[in-house]
């Protein structure tokens, strides 16, 4: 049997999650596929499942290494695989049964090197879904992808993502693209970069398969281990060469990246002033202070202002501009707000 799509799946101590991920992946109504899952040095029992699940279903494939992160196991798993196309799922997710069906299907119909779908997530309790405002259902020439869909990732991370995608393998493997090792956060932008980069063809649909699960406290225990700001401060300084993409005017770069900092600034200012047992009121203050006095940060204001303030609704521009005060006690109220807000709903 061809193999039409392989689905790549890092797993590190996903044991409560594994099990539904597992038949969500091997009930696909597309057959031809292999399921790699590339055990991170788990210490519960997510290894056993796996390997006990392959005995009745000789797609899954298993590979066992030392913990080494997320972009090393999926690269291993870039170098096991034999699809035509290639997919990603995380072990603590799961996927609708015609997904890869779907998404193969209008791989083939234009001819594509990758084809975009929307996710569905949840934000404390709440189902959202995350769509583009790309052409749908349409091929999405060289020229398209360069002017509008490598930009986006300038001004957005929502796009990062490499699970709502199907790749064609053909373009890694001919343009040797790995996931980046040392990188602490941000990788699927910076491969997705790397690939819409060499892409000739996409495709965007209007069709939600992948469901991120809300793990309990991974928000907040996430952003205290690893430092987003910091992270976004490191994409925002970025040189325009990293980006492969200096045929855009640098002033166009500028707003861009200036409008993806604060809208990430917006969003990590909220995480932390709501309440949280994992650091005292005082130490979430001085992040937060600490955060909006940031030299790159009161840079990127004014153009987030001339390019984005006028779109925004009452709440978000109330943020922008306690923000712009740096105001803590207007952001802690604006942070309660929402949370009482949400809790309503």
């Amino acid at each position: 049997m061809n193999i039409k799509v392989s689905v790549i799946i890092p797993v590190y101590n996903a044991e409560k999650y594994v099990i539904p991920c597992l038949d969500s992946l091997t009930s696909q109504t597309l057959k031809a596929c292999e399921f790699i899952f590339v055990n991170d040095g788990s210490i519960d029992q997510s290894g056993q499942i796996i390997e006990d699940y392959s005995k009745n279903d000789p797609r899954i494939k298993l590979i066992h290494q030392e913990n080494k992160g997320v972009s090393m196991a999926r690269n291993a798993g870039l170098q096991a695989a034999v699809g035509e196309f290639i997919g990603f799922v995380d072990a603590d997710d799961y996927i609708e049964t015609d997904m890869y069906a779907t998404l193969y299907n209008a791989a083939l119909e234009g001819n594509c090197d990758v084809v975009i779908s929307n996710f569905e997530s949840e934000i404390e309790g709440h189902k959202v879904i995350t769509r583009y405002p790309f052409p749908l259902q349409s091929i999405l020439a060289r020229e398209y992808i360069e002017r509008e869909i490598l930009t986006y990732f300038l001004k957005s991370d929502q796009l990062n993502t490499a699970c709502n995608k199907l790749y064609k393998r053909k373009v890694i493997h001919d343009n040797d693209l790995k996931f980046p090792e040392k990188v602490a956060l941000g990788e699927d932008g910076l491969f997705n970069m790397q690939f819409f980069r060499h892409a000739l063809s996409a495709m965007y649909i209007d069709y939600t398969g992948y469901h991120y699960r809300e793990v309990a406290g991974s928000a907040t225990r996430n952003i205290l281990e690893k430092d987003y700001f910091k992270r976004a401060l490191e994409v925002y300084t970025l040189e325009i060469s990293d980006w492969s993409i200096s045929y855009i005017d640098p002033m166009k770069i500028k707003q861009l990246r200036s409008i993806r900092l604060i809208n990430s600034v917006m969003a990590y200012a909220y995480v932390y002033l709501k309440s949280s047992n994992e650091l005292s009121f005082s130490q979430r203050l001085k992040y937060v202070s600490q955060m909006i006095a940031n030299p790159h940060v009161r840079e990127a204001l004014p153009f987030f202002y001339n390019e984005v303030y006028g779109t925004l609704g009452r709440y978000e521009k109330f943020i922008v501009d306690m923000i712009h005060r740096r105001s803590i006690i207007g952001l802690y109220c604006g942070a309660t707000y929402s949370k009482l807000r949400n809790k309503s709903y």
